[in-house]
């Protein structure tokens, strides 16, 4: 072991409040990160998680991957039935490793094409469909249980991720 790295789990400080212990074990800490686009969140949270050795759950890709799935299989985005019933069918997988931004729409790599004009002009769309956003919502809960069950912590990054996701 290098001298400077600490022996076991990382500890995070919170600092003093009254209801808060001292520290938390970043082994199973979930920590979320929301705002507005282009706020900084993907830099922050990425470096969060690096730094702390944690997880990285990006939401906004996962809802504009299921937006790349829409536009491929050519739905109509004003048929909240047929966006939600994409949402229930598409498979996405996707890294939680802070250094590897990959996600995959039924096992095709769109990393890329996610950040495409055609799919950031209607995203917005898109994760406005109540049905789809509860798919996605239980999907990124997913992802947090699991990391704390293999006992990793998770940095979480999005809108609503502290008020509704967690």
């Amino acid at each position: 072991m290098h001298p400077r790295e600490p022996a076991g789990p990382t500890a995070v400080r919170l600092g003093p409040h009254p209801h808060l212990e001292d520290t938390v074990t970043a082994a199973r800490a979930v920590v979320a990160v929301d705002g507005p686009s282009g706020s900084g969140k993907s830099s922050v949270s990425r470096g969060v998680a690096r730094a702390l050795g944690l997880r990285y759950l990006d939401t906004g890709a996962m809802y504009r991957a299921l937006t790349w799935a829409v536009l491929r299989d050519g739905v109509d985005l004003a048929d909240e039935r047929a966006v939600a019933a994409a949402a229930e069918r598409v498979v996405l997988e996707f890294s939680t490793d802070p250094d590897e931004s990959q996600i995959s729409v039924d096992g095709l790599d769109v990393s890329r094409a996610v950040r495409e004009e055609a799919v950031t002009s209607v995203v917005s769309t898109v994760s406005a469909v109540p049905r789809a956003r509860a798919v996605l919502v239980e999907r990124q809960r997913r992802a947090v249980r699991e990391a704390q069950a293999a006992g990793q912590g998770i940095v979480v990054e999005g809108r609503d991720i502290g008020s509704v996701v967690l």
